[in-house]
């Protein structure tokens, strides 16, 4: 199992360079970055999309993707280094690779008149045709598609009518082929580009899905034409509202006929267009920056929830109410269907719009589309890190979010290395290829300092003296190593031999330590890596641990003393260039690479003894050290950075019990971001501490029920009132009227429908605001729709009508009217009036409401609850068991917000929450305690995990298991009975004997464990076993404590050949009383693992136990068919209902399996990062046969592999292997 944990990743943009970048199939889409594939995949439980997998098999620039259209799980890609590979995303891997291409594949498409047929064309052509198997596999050229005279734009095969494909080229030209028909080149150009050499490059083109010969074309300067393909004419030429608007791209709607959608070149808007009309049917400007692409979803995501409202009457009769059909305006009448264009930006945004609802499902915006060659965290915020591209932009990213909250000005060119201002200067120095550096100014948004003393020359790296912050080194490919001051006065010039890549400032003076290794003693070679080392980063606590990144696409991690590589991560697809942590959270690293990604690190599993030495309240001595004594060989790790003396100084001042503080420092220290703060603060709040101590980012995150209204409300007014800043507040900063409308929202979800109307009115949005003005009051929506005349009577508007008659201000009516001439329909409201037709509008109010206000309060707390485990389950399906963790504790649940950090395998932290928030916590605490020290069981600590069992109340029998596995001689294990204070391994030898004795099966076996010869248990334990499943009513309860126990025998002891029969039946009952307490815990993945376990055990080993592979057969058959309804997906087949007799079999079993004592740990383990892809991904689970995403378990083989998720489910129901080898299993 890998030490290094990933825990984020920051995905990369859309690139902007090629056209046919994103493409969608069904429930996925996909987008090319410059070097990989990201594919998201719609999560039906929660409708949203996620991501998938990352694909990154090219080496050089991805030129288009093409998804197949016979399988949704295929699709081609093509590339610059003239490759074309062929994908399957379900099983993430390549399935066909084409090198030598003849050519760069500029253009590719999947053939829709063949399986498996993928054609590409280079500028000029020809169009080659890839058969990939069968028979005719190879490359064939179109018989006429070749010989250009114009370069390729794009091309795109007809999907109905078989091989009929036409072609867009840079002069404004189409070239279209069919089979029996004239080849038609370079014809259809632009009417005003006729006769001239001037180009207006075919920029999007796209066949009609309702005909066989219609075409949308988009040139980039002379707009969009309908064209026919057969007789060669332009049938409609689309009008935009002004000049300056060009398309980039263009999208037909599905189950839209005649509707499509194009994106602007200049700025981000989406207009929806009817060929019926040569104008936009509407317009969306969805970001300042231009559209580069997009794609409309076939199947739009299906909303999670849906009200049927009742049916109408289909005819009309004096009694009933007639239903008219609406009023449509010109506009209305083309309104586009609920859909989900797939957008990507110019600037990279990648998003998915919902067209019907006119908002973002999804909006990953302003990743880098390049190598990313750099990454640092802010000095003095440990939250923030930035990076710098081949893309010639630096981003700032709050690593909590994982969203850009800060991008540089771009166009630098190539950014190589940046530097952070030491402190709050708020300033980053960059380097780059061939423009020199410079300083940007994060909060002006602009480039404030420029240095060129380097030339044209590539500067690699830039550094900013963090002791004396007037000063700023460069190295560049010239030679020289430059300091200057940061007004660019040149204080020092170094000269090397050669290209300078690297420089730094020591921390403890203001030199600059250049070494030549040539001249020392080398002291270590660290030899692993296949290719050269880009990235090396010291640990700042752990003075031995060193990270290096390398061009190998790998991450190693060395202990130094000896030169021993801990651990490989292999899960960047590309080339790893930056490496960074920062000093706050030393144990949190962030890597960027040539994939385009940044990810986050976790290497607290490094440091496992350290962080159980804190959590046991060990001496300063075991916690923190000093460097000399750290670096001995064979030394356990000790903190010896300052952010640990800090601490120790802090915990030293206080007065009283200074452990809760301790834990808290020691956990902020140490855990990686998403969350943990937050979950800090939350605890805070729950101990009653003064809210004036609460930091400022608090109300960002999950606040406590009793915060939730007054920030909220605040956040509304703040909005509603704070004006726009000079230079902005960052990236995508919303304009006043979002803003306005986002306190509206919120407003409204706080209750407050009366500002929600104002806002409403302010905005122009009236019909909102009046459809709800009665939740007020009549009189306040009387008094609304008096407003809303006068302004209309203002406005000399019709629409006043309907105000002022169903407000009953006759006289307002008639004045209009009047006024405008139109006295016929003056009188007719006279007159209607007179006769009573026209009534001011009245409400009753109930009396004597049959619910009184406490049965209300009950019903809405209940509705709390509920959204609060909805959103904690969200969050935890994500990988974010701390953030669902803070959900609970909001409300003040501390049972399910510990269940789900144990869930998440976080026990450190459900320790050190669990210490604090005291009582209310406990039994989970003590769960979390018990596992933990399995877990030092591995390590192998064992008085360390005798001190975390002490920590429990009545742990005697936690003391005996662990006693009992312990593999130490008689004298060290008597000393840990001592430590356990249980008697003497002699002593349990004479116990045991007088407990058989007096019949006391429980305590022989207890005993017997703790003997020299604990075998002796086995026997008497596994015939009471059997004793008991033999009977009809027994249940779990009954067995599984004797079982748990017997369990703990010493491995080598039950590995004796004399304990052959009683290891397999030791087995067999564990698998089979495992798969039932799996059940019980709804720990779905594994239940049938568990089964076929039992079974196969049955099956090879001679064993005489009252378990038949039929009964097994039958009940995991009835298990499956009762919680089908459960397990399954809304996708798979249909419900079918249980038989009576697999009716009765799951009755029986759920009589057996009683209740679970742990209530809140009920439902499967996700470990944070089991979601994120990674190019590690290749190991095949052997319980599923799939590949397992996410971290990953070996067994003792060290070759079988499973899921660390099912590994710690398995691990908590059944103590030993999936291999049936009887080694324990101790994931943990």
């Amino acid at each position: 199992m890998s030490q290094v944990r990933q825990v984020g990743l920051l995905a990369a943009g859309c690139q902007p360079w090629n056209k046919d970048v994103c493409v969608a199939n069904g429930d996925r889409f996909a987008y090319c970055a410059t070097l990989a594939i990201y594919i998201y995949q719609l999560d039906h439980r929660y409708n949203e999309f996620k991501l998938h997998a990352i694909m990154s098999e090219h080496k050089k620039t991805i030129t288009a993707i093409s998804w197949c259209p016979h399988n949704p799980d295929l699709f081609a890609s093509g590339s610059t280094d003239n490759f074309v590979i062929i994908w399957n995303v379900a099983e993430q891997k390549v399935i066909a690779k084409l090198d030598n291409t003849k050519g760069t594949p500029a253009s590719l498409s999947w053939c829709w008149n063949a399986d498996d047929t993928v054609a590409f064309a280079s500028q000029r052509g020809p169009l080659f045709l890839w058969t990939i198997s069968g028979p005719d596999s190879g490359v064939t050229v179109h018989k006429e598609a070749h010989s250009f005279l114009s370069d390729i734009c794009i091309f795109r095969w007809h999907t109905q009518k078989k091989g009929k494909v036409v072609f867009g080229h840079i002069d404004g030209s189409l070239s279209i082929f069919q089979p029996g028909s004239k080849s038609q080149k370079h014809v259809l150009r632009p009417e005003s580009l006729e006769g001239t050499d001037a180009e207006d490059p075919v920029t999007a083109l796209e066949w009609d899905p309702l005909s066989t010969d219609y075409l949308l074309v988009a040139n980039l300067h002379r707009g969009i034409r309908l064209v026919d393909s057969e007789s060669l004419c332009c049938i409609t030429t689309f009008n935009f509202p002004g000049a300056v608007a060009s398309v980039q791209c263009l999208a037909w709607v599905p189950g839209a006929p005649g509707m499509f959608i194009t994106g602007d070149s200049q700025v981000g808007v989406l207009r929806v267009w009817n060929v019926s009309r040569a104008t936009p049917v509407d317009n969306f400007k969805l970001k300042k920056t231009g559209f580069h692409c997009l794609h409309v979803l076939n199947s739009p995501p299906r909303k999670k929830f849906s009200i049927q409202s009742p049916t109408k009457n289909h005819y009309t009769s004096s009694t009933s109410e007639a239903v008219p059909p609406p009023t449509l305006t010109q506009n209305q009448a083309f309104s586009v269907p609920p859909g989900h264009a797939v957008c990507c930006f110019l600037d990279g945004g990648v998003g998915l719009y919902d067209m019907g609802a006119k908002k973002w499902d999804f909006l990953r915006d302003l990743g880098h589309v390049e190598t990313i060659f750099d990454c640092k965290f802010k000095p003095d915020d440990p939250n923030l890190l930035a990076t710098a591209s081949f893309d010639g932009t630096i981003k700032v990213w709050d690593i909590n979010t994982l969203t850009a909250v800060y991008t540089s000005p771009g166009n630098e060119g190539v950014i190589y290395s940046l530097s952070w201002a030491p402190g709050d200067l708020n300033c980053i120095a960059g380097a780059t290829s061939r423009n020199g550096a410079f300083i940007w100014d994060i909060k002006k948004g602009k480039i404030v300092q420029r240095f060129n003393e380097h030339g044209k020359n590539g500067i690699f790296c830039i550094a900013w003296s963090h002791k004396d912050s007037k000063r700023i080194a460069t190295c560049s490919g010239d030679g020289y190593c430059i300091i200057r001051t940061v007004d660019g006065k040149v204080l020092h010039k170094y000269k090397h031999p050669a290209a300078v890549f690297g420089c730094d400032w020591s921390q403890n003076n203001s030199s600059v330590r250049i070494w030549d290794y040539t001249k020392d003693a080398c002291i270590n070679v660290l030899r692993g890596h296949t290719a050269p080392v880009r990235g090396l980063m010291w640990n700042t606590e752990i003075p031995y641990l060193l990270i290096s990144g390398s061009w190998d696409y790998t991450i190693k991690v060395w202990d130094t003393r000896e030169g021993a590589c801990l651990d490989t991560v292999y899960d960047h697809g590309a080339d790893v260039y930056g490496l960074a942590c920062h000093p706050r959270r030393p144990f949190t690293m962030a890597s960027c690479s040539r994939d385009s990604t940044v990810r986050l690190w976790s290497l607290t599993p490094l440091i496992t003894p350290l962080q159980i030495n804190i959590l046991a309240d060990r001496s300063w001595e075991e916690i923190i050290g000093n460097t000399d004594c750290a670096v001995e060989q064979g030394m356990p790790p000790l903190l010896c950075g300052k952010v640990s003396r800090d601490i120790k100084q802090e915990v030293e001042k206080l007065s009283g019990n200074p452990r809760v503080k301790k834990l808290r420092w020691f956990s902020e220290c140490l855990s990686p971001p998403g969350g943990s703060d937050n979950l800090w603060d939350l605890v805070a709040v729950i101990k009653g501490q003064d809210d004036s101590l609460l930091p400022q980012n608090y109300c960002k995150g999950i606040m406590h029920l009793k915060h939730l209204i007054t920030f909220r409300t605040s956040e509304a007014q703040e909005l509603t009132t704070v004006k726009m800043s000079k230079f902005g507040g960052g990236i995508g900063v919303p304009t006043k009227e979002e803003r306005l409308k986002e306190a509206a929202e919120i407003h409204l979800r706080l209750g407050q429908i009366r500002r929600y109307c104002e806002l409403m009115v302010e905005l122009g949005e009236w019909d909102k605001a009046l459809s709800v003005a009665p939740g007020v009051s009549v009189k306040y929506w009387k008094k609304l729709m008096q407003r809303r005349a006068d302004q209309l009577i203002q406005e000399d508007k019709d629409d006043v009508i309907p105000y002022c008659i169903a407000t009953g201000d006759v006289k307002k009516l008639v004045h209009f009217f009047m006024s405008r001439g139109q006295l016929k329909e003056a009188l007719l409201v006279a007159q209607a009036a007179c006769e009573g037709n026209m009534q001011t509008f009245h409400v009753s109010t109930p009396k004597g409401s049959s619910y009184s206000d406490d049965i209300y309060k009950e019903d809405f707390n209940e509705l709390l609850q509920e959204a609060c485990r909805e959103l904690a389950e969200w969050y935890f399906q994500d990988g974010r068991a701390v953030l669902a963790a803070c959900c609970h504790l909001a409300v003040d649940n501390i049972e399910l917000a510990m269940a789900y950090l144990i869930r998440g395998n976080e026990l450190e932290l459900a320790v050190c929450v669990g210490t604090v928030l005291g009582e209310l916590a406990g039994p989970a605490t003590h769960y979390a305690l018990e596992l933990l020290a399995r877990k030092c069981m591995m390590i192998p600590m064992w008085n360390l995990a005798a001190d975390l069992l002490l920590m429990t109340p009545d742990s005697e029998l936690q003391l005996v298991k662990l006693c009992a596995f312990y593999p130490g001689c008689i004298e060290e294990i008597n000393d840990l009975h001592e430590k356990c204070k249980l008697p003497t391994v002699e002593e349990c030898m004479q116990l045991a004997e007088t407990a058989h004795a007096d019949g006391n099966i429980f305590e022989t076996i207890k005993y017997y464990l703790l003997s020299q010869e604990p075998e002796k248990a086995l026997p008497i334990g596994i015939d009471f076993i059997k004793g008991s499943i033999s009977s009809s009513n027994w249940t779990l309860d009954t067995v599984y404590p004797v079982l748990d126990l017997l369990s703990y025998v010493r491995t080598e002891k039950l590995l004796l050949h004399t304990c052959t029969e009683a290891r397999n039946e030791l087995l067999i009952l564990c698998g089979y009383v495992g798969a039932l307490l799996a059940i019980r815990r709804q720990y779905q993945s594994i239940v049938p693992a568990l089964y076929e376990y039992t079974s196969q055990l049955l099956k090879r080993r001679k064993v005489s136990v009252p378990i038949k592979i039929e009964h097994l057969s039958e009940e995991l058959d009835a298990w499956r068919a009762c919680t089908q309804s459960i397990n399954r997906s809304s996708e798979e087949s249909p419900y079918t209902s249980p038989s009576d007799s697999q009716r009765m079999v799951y009755a029986t079993l759920l009589k057996r399996l009683k209740e679970e004592p742990l209530r809140g740990i009920i439902g499967p383990d996700y470990v944070t990062g089991s979601n994120l892809p990674s190019h590690s991904d290749i190991h095949i689970s052997c319980f599923t046969g799939l590949k397992i995403q996410g971290p990953v378990f070996f067994l003792e083989d060290g070759k079988s592999t499973i899921s660390l998720n099912d590994a710690l489910m398995w691990a908590k129901v059944n103590p030993f292997s999936p291999l049936g080898t009887g080694i324990r299993l101790n994931p943990f």
